[in-house]
């Protein structure tokens, strides 16, 4: 038990130095490389400590490769805006001027949904109330608040549409049917498949967008005594 705890402590204090030496930051800011070395410098970590019929020097050493493998990928980052594209990825533009940039979401692997529930961790609940927002490389969102925003939302958006599909639940909420959903879009002169987002709030404001076209905010009637 002493030889395991002593090896432990090794182990620990190692990582220790070598973090330190990484210049870690939080998880949430870390590029991809750096997050994918460091959940390996974890596992590499665990198999030395718990079986002691590893030579102690097998893990250090594993785990020193780590370390100078990070450093070369960091300097090869340093090199140029190209090596840093491939190494770490590139920012993607997901809300320009036009609206929601759906196109950007899914080169990402992302939906609308995967967006609103990152503006609702940054304090904004409307599609609108940005008007840039982009992903960065490290997985943040950084945005800039719309400052002509000329009706702000007073309750929470819900998405109706997304992408050309009709959230049938979402509907359920505000009371109303795919059928009618379907209407108002041909209402606005549009398709259901062209149609890549439409949000809906308890007052009946509308984010309503259409492929290629700037949103346009909009007034959808709500039943009477509809509220979520």
């Amino acid at each position: 038990m002493l030889v395991t705890f002593f090896r432990t402590l090794i182990i620990i204090i190692t990582l220790m130095v070598l973090m330190r030496l990484m210049g870690k930051r939080q998880i949430g800011e870390m590029q991809p490389f750096e997050f994918i070395v460091t959940l390996i410098i974890a596992d590499l970590a665990c198999v030395p400590m718990a079986d002691v019929s590893i030579p102690l020097l097998y893990g250090v050493i594993s785990i020193a490769c780590l370390f100078l493998f990070h450093q070369v990928l960091t300097i090869l980052e340093q090199k140029g805006k190209f090596l840093k594209k491939v190494i770490s990825g590139r920012p993607s533009l997901v809300i320009d001027k036009n609206g929601i940039v759906l196109k950007e979401l899914k080169k990402n692997d992302m939906s609308v949904d995967d967006l609103i529930e990152s503006m609702r961790a940054n304090g904004y609940f409307a599609l609108d109330d940005l008007s840039y927002a982009i992903y960065e490389s490290n997985g943040q969102l950084s945005s800039f608040e719309n400052q002509n925003q000329s009706q702000p939302p007073t309750s929470l958006p819900l998405l109706i549409v997304s992408d050309g599909k009709i959230d049938d639940g979402n509907c359920k909420k505000i009371g109303t049917d795919t059928e009618r959903i379907k209407n108002f879009i041909v209402e606005q002169k549009g398709r259901l498949k062209e149609v890549e987002v439409m949000t809906v709030d308890g007052n009946g404001r509308t984010y309503f967008k259409k492929k290629g076209q700037k949103y346009e905010i909009l007034f959808f009637p709500l039943k009477e005594g509809v509220k979520w």
